[in-house]
C-alpha cells in the first residue's frame, strides 16, 4: 500500500478517512469495479467535488502506466 498527498507531492503512512453511507457505498462499489474491469483508477468524491478519494490499483507489470512521482513511490516506497 502506498499513500500519496498530493499537496505537498510527500508519501505518507497513515491517513484516516471519514466517508458517509453513501461515500462508503461508492468506494466499495469503485473497488469492485476495479477488481472486476482491471480497470488503472477510480475517483470517489462528496456531494460537492471538494474532496476526492482516488483509488489505484498497481502491479509489477504495469508501474509504467503511472506518472514519474507514482513510480517511484511505488517502486522505492520514498
Amino acid at each position: 500500500m502506498r499513500i500519496l498527498n498530493l499537496d505537498t507531492n510527500e508519501k505518507i503512512n497513515q491517513v484516516t478517512i471519514y466517508l458517509t453511507s453513501s461515500e462508503a457505498k461508492e468506494l466499495k462499489d469503485s473497488l469492485d469495479n476495479l477488481l472486476k474491469n482491471n480497470s488503472h483508477h477510480e475517483h470517489i468524491s462528496d456531494d460537492s467535488y471538494q474532496t476526492e478519494i482516488t483509488v489505484c490499483i498497481y502491479e509489477k507489470d504495469n508501474i509504467g502506466e503511472f506518472d514519474t512521482r507514482p513510480k517511484k513511490l511505488i517502486s522505492d516506497n520514498e
